[in-house]
């Protein structure tokens, strides 16, 4: 028999390395049922001490903990917390704890399909609120906070713990259950990430431990909060102590996307597939930059490579579904972005896509329904606030659209954009002052498209302060004509503005300049330009010929 256990124990350990999950499975319930006391010639053989994290309460649980972990593995959550129902070790009791979390997060996924699927929307919709919640927290909150009071928890323990809470909706306490995880166990990187979702900008400052896995930390935190100039600041530093981590390479590609700096965004990711050809955490941003760059060639072979490497991953799911939008084919984006949210409701990219096609394909109550899912998943994802704004200023709803416009902005008060659709919900509400205000932050943000230019020298020119107006007009040709654009409508609009101004400062040279640039751009000023340039030529001969006859 003790031949046997020895066997059955490296077996389970073997076995499970090597990801043979039925096979460890089976020889760990073998283990478990083996006739003969738990307790044999082996236990207590070994003299090294344990950690507490590490420490197991009998050579039995030893054994109950192995078969529950293959049960674990296979998804049997339930039954892995049953075989480890008397657990005291920190171990065990952790894993029956996570096994329960676990189980009620898949009743309520379940729970919310069975929802949307019988629900008063289309058969199948994923769009609604789901009312399902996991209805082990109560219990486990209880266990949880018990344990603490009365023998303590370990890293593990205080992580979940903190994650329950933040289940039930009590962030303040979640925070100092999270604090003490990373204080106990530094290495809890999911610890960290959750941390970070509960830490707001109104928060006060946490009091961090001391260890190197702060600075990671600090960088993911300043990737959430949208200040991506530090980001990559702070991943860059990093990157000369972890030169071959893929972690922050992706994130400061990530953070390079975010400060929209895509051509070296692109770079990095390429980078990284090259090392990591078959990586697809974060290939999803990627194809986001090749459909922006409408790199169709690009994007198509990433579709494909997604696809045979797991074409069930949310992330491959996305990558098609831009694929198809670059294409101009709606509907089979929107296949696409759905089959993704079927394999993770909570992926934030799928909804907020969806979203985006919706507003192509004209469904705004598809629309806004995706948007608002996204916002209940990232409250920080101005995608879906900018988007939420779109959709209701095309249902001509500016007092709406300008609320979303300012959460977004709020949240990139650095990003032109943001400004400028601001602007344009104040000038449709005819509150000019404000609309201005709003064009002149685009201005100082690096307004790339030169929309803020030509809406502010509109705005100074309705108000009357043509000389205001001129020099905007002037900076937005000069803008244009830096870019390479050398026609377009609102050109001429400005240069036919910047004449007329000309001629009646008495700039004369100047004004005929602009006239004869507007000639040759032609337009439907044409005949206008003529009589302009006919007006200059006179008060040419009037100025040259002398003082009036006497």
């Amino acid at each position: 028999m003790t031949t046997h256990r020895a066997q059955l124990r490296a077996a389970v350990r073997d076995l499970s390395d090597r990801g043979l999950k039925c096979s460890a499975k089976w020889a760990a319930e073998q283990l478990v049922g083996l006739a003969g006391g738990p307790l044999d010639d082996e236990a207590g053989t070994s003299d090294a001490p344990m950690s507490p994290a590490e420490e197991v309460g009998s050579r039995e649980e030893e054994d109950q903990l192995l078969l529950a972990k293959a049960y674990f593995d296979l998804n049997e959550f339930k039954r892995a917390a049953h075989a480890l129902r008397v657990a005291r070790g920190a171990s065990g009791r952790f894993l029956r704890w996570y096994s329960l979390f676990l189980a009620g997060q898949k009743r309520q996924a379940e729970e919310e399909a069975e929802e949307r699927s019988g629900g008063a929307g289309a058969p199948g919709s994923l769009l609604g609120k789901p009312r399902a919640s996991n209805q082990h927290l109560p219990l486990l909150n209880a266990e949880l906070t018990a344990a603490r009071e009365s023998e303590g928890l370990d890293g593990f323990g205080h992580y979940l713990h903190g994650i329950v809470l933040r289940e039930l909706a009590q962030p303040a306490l979640a925070r100092e259950a999270l604090l003490r995880a990373v204080s106990a166990y530094p290495c809890l990187w999911s610890a960290w990430t959750a941390l970070s979702s509960l830490s707001g900008a109104d928060e006060a400052p946490l009091e961090l431990p001391d260890t190197w896995v702060a600075s990671f930390f600090l960088a993911h935190q300043a990737t959430e909060a949208h200040d991506s100039a530090r980001a990559v600041s702070l991943y860059e530093s990093l990157l000369v102590q972890w030169p071959r981590s893929l972690h922050v390479q992706s994130q400061l590609a990530l953070a390079r996307y975010n400060l929209r700096d895509f051509e070296e965004a692109q770079q990095r990711f390429e980078e990284l597939l090259a090392e990591d050809p078959y990586r697809l955490d974060g290939v999803d941003t990627y194809s986001n930059i090749l459909y922006v760059r409408e790199e169709k060639r690009k994007l198509s072979a990433l579709a494909h490579s997604c696809v045979s490497t797991d074409k069930y991953r949310p992330e491959a799911c996305c990558v098609v579904g831009n694929y198809y939008s670059l294409k101009g084919a709606h509907e089979k984006a929107v296949l696409y972005f759905r089959r993704a949210l079927k394999l993770d409701a909570n992926f934030l990219s799928a909804w907020t896509l969806m979203g985006h096609e919706y507003v192509e394909l004209k469904n705004t109550a598809a629309a806004v329904d995706a948007y608002r899912r996204a916002v209940e998943i990232d409250a920080k994802d101005y995608r879906a606030w900018y988007g939420l704004g779109q959709t209701y200023e095309i249902l001509a709803m500016p007092f709406y659209a300008l609320f979303y416009y300012r959460k977004a902005t709020a949240l990139r008060p650095y990003d032109s954009r943001m400004w400028c659709a601001m602007a344009g919900c104040y000038k449709q509400l005819h509150r000019r002052a404000e609309a201005i205000q709003c064009y002149h932050r685009a201005e100082k943000n690096d307004d790339r498209e030169g929309i803020a230019f030509t809406e502010l020298a509109r705005l100074y020119r309705e108000n009357g302060e043509d000389a205001q107006a001129a020099g905007y007009y002037e900076r937005m040709v000069a803008q244009r004509e830096a870019h390479g654009e050398a026609v377009g409508k609102e050109l001429s609009e400005a240069l036919f503005f910047l004449c007329t101004h000309k001629k009646s400062t008495g700039d004369l040279d100047a004004a005929q300049t602009i006239g004869q640039r507007l000639l040759d751009l032609g337009g439907p000023e044409k005949d206008q330009v003529k009589a302009l340039l006919r007006d200059i030529q006179s008060q040419r001969k009037a100025g040259s010929g002398g003082g009036p006859p006497v």
